[in-house]
């Protein structure tokens, strides 16, 4: 107990609020895009980088969801910029329509926080025929990425900021299939378990994130790619 109290060298614990880390931050300048935003951790991200001045655009499967969040920020930070947008990661379909309508609009992109997932949930296929957990956890974030990448490099080259690209995966990545990603099965219905898949993905989200950091490296890009389980990065 003690020792989550105790500072890191950062100067903030376990128990430091979002506001008090973020505290003194201008993101006036920066434009993010969040998806899940409107629930959980999601909801919480999108209203401190709102006040922070940040430009957040919320992608959420749920519309009257997202607005309700969004209308409760503004409430409390009349100044936000907060934008809702229909997004399905279980959908490539969606996922494109998304990155589509968001690099049409000509806005720049600082920040990719992809967030939203499906957790310990019964067997059942997205409506590509793709088991619904992998398809939302992994491929839907895999696939926005690719779309949204360009944009955050011509950003990070345009305003000399570094793009960040974090991928919510969760510890839970230790509790994979035995052996790791079932590439071969993922539609296995007979060897599912709902546990091992959601550990399944976010392994996935953690192999995706470390490849991505390695090319963005190579590629000499002034983006960064990290995977984070709420209050541990990995």
């Amino acid at each position: 107990m003690w020792s989550f109290l105790r500072k890191g060298p950062s100067g903030f614990s376990y128990f430091s609020t979002a506001e008090e880390v973020t505290e003194g931050i201008n993101g006036s300048d920066l434009t993010a895009i969040i998806t899940g935003a409107s629930s959980g951790i999601g909801v919480e991200t999108s209203r401190i980088l709102a006040l922070r001045g940040v430009h957040v655009i919320m992608g959420v499967r749920n519309t009257s969801a997202g607005n309700a969040v969004k209308k409760a920020i503004i409430n409390e930070i009349p100044t936000a910029k907060v934008d809702v947008m229909e997004l399905d990661l279980s959908s490539k379909a969606s996922v494109r329509e998304f990155a589509s309508d968001f690099n049409s609009a000509g806005l720049p992109l600082n920040i990719l926080i992809n967030n939203a997932g499906r957790g310990n949930a019964p067997f059942k296929l997205s409506q590509d025929g793709i088991e619904l957990t992998f398809a939302t956890n992994h491929l839907g974030h895999f696939l926005l990425t690719e779309l949204l990448l360009d944009n955050m490099k011509n950003t990070a080259y345009k305003s000399n900021i570094e793009g960040r690209i974090i991928n919510v995966a969760s510890a839970a990545y230790i509790l994979s299939y035995p052996e790791g990603i079932r590439f071969d099965k993922i539609n296995d219905k007979s060897g599912y378990h709902c546990y091992l898949s959601y550990g399944q993905s976010k392994l996935a989200n953690i192999l995706h994130t470390n490849h991505l950091s390695r090319i963005l490296k190579e590629q000499g890009a002034n983006v960064t790619a990290i995977s984070v389980h709420p209050g541990l990065i990995v």
